[in-house]
Formats: C-alpha cells, structure tokens, sequence
C-alpha cells in the first residue's frame, strides 16, 4: 500500500500511469472554480496529457472551492500533494488508472478570499474555467436574466464585501486588473448550458453592471468567454472504487475519480491572453460550438433523463441496468430519432446514427456504476435546459412530443418523493421543496407543478402538451412505470392529439 504524494510516485506499481513531467517546473496559468469530480476527469486531464507529451508548462492548474461541500476536496487532495488517480473503466472490466499532475494548487476560498484574488490578479492566470454546475449561474430559465436576489449575490454586491461567490471573486480580480492595466483573463465555462460562453457572458456582465456599469462596458469590450461543448460519464466515487484501487494497484488515494473510456470536448477557440495547445491533447478547436453542444445535450444528457425518472421508478438503482433493459433501449432510441434529432442543427462529417448507437452502448457500460439518483438530482437545472427545448421546438413545428413528454411527466412522479412500492425518495435539488409540493398536489390539480413559471414559463398554457403530460401522468399513477413505458413504446400513449 502506497500514499499518494509527490514523494511516493515512483514507488506505485508500473501499472499506474504517472506524470512523466517535473510537477515544480510547472506555471500556474489556469485558476478551476468548482473541482469536483468531472473537472478531474477531463480538463485537469487534457492539461496533464498536454504535459506528458512536453507541452503546457505554463497552464498549470489552482482549483478554488466557493461552497462548503468543497472543503473536503480540498482536506483530502491537499494531504497528497494534490495528486489524484484518475481510474477509466472499460466495459469488459479492465481498469486503466493514471496518476494527474496538472491540478498544483487548491484554495479554499472561505479561509483565505485574499489568496483567491490575489491569484486571479495575476498577470500569471489567463484562464478562469468553470464547472460550477448548470445552476451555478443565477440564470432564471424564463426571463434569462440574472438572479440577482440570491442572498449570497446581495451580499457580494455590498460595498466593501469580501466576496464568496464566484461571481464576486472572478469581477474583484477582474476591477484590481483594469485599474493596474493588467489584460483580463479568459472565462472558460465547461458546463453543461447550450452557449455556456454566451450565458458565462452575460451573467458575469450582469453582475459587473450592478456594480460598477464601467467595468461592465470594459468586459463586454475585453473579456474572452469560449463557448465548449464537454462530455464524458463521470459518477460519484463510492467507497468500493477507492477500495478497489487500492486492493488491484495498491494506491492509497483518499479521493480518487472513476469515469468511461470515451471523452470528447469542443472548444471555441477565442482566448484574449493565449491558451494550451490542446488540439495536441485531442481537444476540438472549432469556430462555433452550437451544433455540438445541441447534439451533446438533447441526445446525451436528455437521453440520461429518460432513463432516469422511470428507470427509477421501475426499481432499478444503475443506469446501466435500465440501459441494458429493451423496453428502455426502444423508448431512449424513439426519443432520439424521432424527438430529438429534428431539434439539431447540421453536423456535416458526423454520423448522428452511429453516434447514438454509441450513447446507448455508453449507458449500458456496467463497470461505471453510475446510479440513476445521481441522474435524477438537480433536475429544474436540467429540464429546462435539456429537455424542455426538445419539447418547445416540436410544439413549434409540429413534430410528436410523447416520449420528450414522459420524461417530464416521470419527473413529475418521482418528484412526489415516494416509489411505486412506497419507499421514501430523496429528492436532491435545489428547489426541492418548492418541486415536492407541487408534485404531491397531483390528486388536486394534475398540472400543479408546470405552475412553477420560473421552470416551465407558459408551457402550461400549450393545450397539446397539457393532455399528453397529463395523460402520461395518469400512468403513471394507475398502471406504473414499467407498463406506462410498454405503451409509449406501443404508441398507444402521450400524443396529446
């Protein structure tokens, strides 16, 4: 048994990848707000690849955790050196594990907001990326403006304020760097939003313009922000996978990350003070990232939804047991082809066939274990961005809604927060009880929570959508899930005609 730390790289197995690169000689260039385990397992990795081939000296990563949650990332990455085990695995059980170099530093922001501005500030740092999840971005769904009530936002926004929240931190660094003539460095948004660039763009401005509308001006004029489109299936680490590390490879790491071989990320390529050479790291540098980000997004991460509530609500705990299931590869497939696609935008040289195929072999991977509950969390962020379009488009053009449909009438069900056998549901969103309550009212008014405006907007007014939700969650509730699932296959249900 070997800790992680710099001292103890090359006592580890020769199974074990390792940076191959000095870790001392490497530059901070690129400060991480939210390093979580989907950061560890793309962006941080694409740098460290970008190392071991002898480039990206001066891209080094700090990580600055803003919320409580991040403290134990911090306790546990700091006690070794910052070095984690990035373990990909494959379908056929192999594990690959690699040791990431790249992440140098990490600042938890609550103990020291100083060292975060001050490291921001510096000319040094010419990128600030972002996975501070598709909520993280105080974006009202309907207005798309920026929600400035949020309590943490008024208090940044006070004079004098020593700022917590990312917003305060990245337009404090950016005010000290326009007055010292310092050039502003790029935001690198890698979040799940369709034109996160854009949406980055505008909620930061948004709050620059609260505070001081000069600066706002400024930025709109000198402020990069890169739209990406960023993919890779990354679960929760559980106990079991920090054990298995260490019984196969013998590394002790206290917070490893597990993910899928397959990894994509596209990049618009606009940087105002230089970037990584990452098209060297297999990164796709493109001029628009739109037809990507709307292909990733309505087919992948919507597709997640779909097997999500219902898989749940038939019992099964794995995405991969519901994926592997034929009633549930039919109902994904049908929303894909029939649903989502039309939604897209042209992708010429890209097989949208053989790239489906892929997601749906993807999702049945059984050595990832990633759990549906975790498909399941934070779902008014991830409706409205994945999957209420998909459903606004086709009400537009005519094109059939039944399965975009289920996927909203299930959420509707397990938001009510009991099982079909009367298990208690832990409902894990940030607007949990406002959904909660809504949901349960069911009974008294079935389309009780498309009246949360801020999540559905006038969707509720849409009398096609209106009787195929409700329809679907009738269902839901008379016959369950895995029979309501048999009669959207069967298209038998949820037309709304």
């Amino acid at each position: 048994m070997t800790k992680l730390s710099d001292t103890s790289l090359r006592a580890l197995s020769p199974a074990v990848a390792v940076p191959t690169y000095d870790r001392s000689a490497i530059d901070i260039g690129v400060v991480h707000f939210g390093v979580g385990g989907f950061h560890r397992a793309h962006q941080a990795m694409y740098i460290d690849r970008l190392m071991n081939d002898g480039a990206g000296g001066e891209w080094g990563i700090c990580g600055v955790g803003v919320m409580a949650r991040d403290r134990e990332m911090y306790d546990a990455l700091g006690a070794q050196d910052w070095l984690y085990t990035l373990v990909v695995k494959h379908p056929d059980g192999r594990l690959e594990p690699r040791v990431i170099g790249s992440l140098l530093d990490f600042i938890y922001a609550p103990d020291d907001p100083p060292a975060v501005i001050d490291r921001l500030s510096s000319p040094q740092t010419r990128i600030v990326s972002l996975t501070i999840t598709e909520g993280g971005y105080n974006f009202n769904q309907v207005t798309h403006e920026f929600e400035s009530h949020d309590p943490a936002i008024v208090a940044d926004l006070a004079p004098k304020a020593v700022p917590r929240t990312v917003f305060g931190f990245v337009i404090e660094a950016l005010r000290r760097r326009r007055e010292a003539g310092i050039a502003p460095f790029t935001v690198m948004s890698c979040d799940n939003i369709q034109s996160n660039g854009h949406i980055a763009r505008q909620m930061f401005t948004a709050f620059a313009r609260l505070r001081d509308p000069e600066l706002a001006g400024w930025m709109d004029e000198q402020v990069r922000f890169p739209n990406s489109m960023v993919d890779r299936i990354t679960p929760a680490t559980t106990e079991a996978d920090r054990i298995e590390l260490l019984e196969q490879f013998g590394v002790d790491d206290s917070w490893p990350v597990v993910c899928e071989p397959f990894t994509q990320w596209v990049l618009e390529d606009d940087f105002s003070l230089g970037r990584p050479a990452l098209d060297k790291a297999d990164v796709q540098l493109v001029p628009a990232v739109e037809p990507y980000e709307l292909m990733k997004l309505r087919l992948l991460n919507a597709g997640h939804q779909a097997l999500g509530y219902l898989g749940y609500l038939v019992g099964y705990e794995y995405v991969h047991e519901a994926a592997l299931d034929p009633r549930f590869k039919t109902f994904v497939r049908t929303y894909m082809d029939a649903e989502a696609t039309p939604t897209l935008l042209p992708l010429p040289g890209v097989d949208l066939d053989a790239y489906k195929g892929q997601l749906l072999d993807r999702f049945s991977n059984p050595e990832v274990r990633d759990t549906l509950k975790r498909l399941c969390a934070e779902s008014s962020d991830r409706i409205p961005k994945w999957v209420l379009p998909v459903l606004r488009r086709n009400l537009e053009t005519g094109g059939p809604i039944s399965h975009t449909t289920a996927i909203v009438a299930g959420w509707a069900r397990y938001a009510e927060g009991v099982d079909e056998v009367g298990q208690p549901i832990e409902i894990v969103d940030r607007l949990a009880d406002q959904v909660t309550a809504m949901a349960q009212r069911y009974d008294l008014d079935p389309l009780a929570l498309l009246s949360i405006e801020q999540l559905f907007g006038d969707l509720a007014s849409n009398e096609q959508f209106r009787a195929a939700y409700v329809a679907t969650l009738r269902r839901l509730h008379e016959v369950g899930a895995a029979r309501t699932l048999v009669e959207l296959n069967e298209g038998a249900l949820g037309s709304g005609l």
